[in-house]
């Protein structure tokens, strides 16, 4: 049995290229920025579009509540798996996961789509199915607006093929 010393010890202890989740996912943000700026999106789009962790400010009645973002963008808060959107003068809030097998969605700033890693479907930035396996646009919360932040019904989520007029409300416009 391995003594305590041996038990805490890691393959990449002392590795001067080891790096932690959190410098590496900052890494990346910088490293999206500049890539968009370097073939010409403009440097706001870019940070509107960058995508960036974000963490609810607060909670309401066990519900998230963000900022309005300022600009069109995707902000994706992991914790309560809530992906906010704001595009064309419009609030959304989707679910993490993809609807066909809950793999997490990613988003791509270069075509301006979500996309499942696991089958490749695709989804505009307002929830709208495009192509792949799902058959379905993403899941999307009840939002409202509250002064200048929008708050997350975790509790009320919309399906496309099974509640259409609740996913066709689900949208805070500005």
């Amino acid at each position: 049995m391995p003594s305590e010393d041996q038990a805490q010890e890691s393959p990449c202890d002392g590795c001067p290229f080891s790096i932690d989740r959190r410098r590496f996912i900052q890494g990346l943000g910088f490293a999206t920025l500049a890539a968009m700026v370097r073939v010409g999106v403009p440097t706001q789009v870019a940070l509107a579009m960058t995508p960036m962790p974000t963490r609810a400010r607060r909670l309401i009645a066990g519900n998230p509540s963000y900022p309005i973002p300022a600009a069109d963008g995707v902000q994706i808060d992991r914790d309560q798996e809530v992906i906010l959107v704001r595009w064309e003068q419009a609030v959304y809030a989707f679910n993490l996961s993809c609807p066909h097998q809950r793999t997490a969605l990613h988003w791509n700033a270069g075509d301006a789509q979500f996309q499942c890693p696991k089958h490749h479907s695709k989804y505009r930035p307002d929830g709208t199915f495009v192509s792949g396996r799902a058959t379905r646009g993403m899941d999307r919360f009840s939002i409202t607006r509250s002064g200048d932040e929008i708050v997350v019904d975790l509790g009320a989520m919309h399906k496309e093929d099974q509640d259409a007029a609740g996913w066709a409300t689900a949208v805070v416009h500005l």
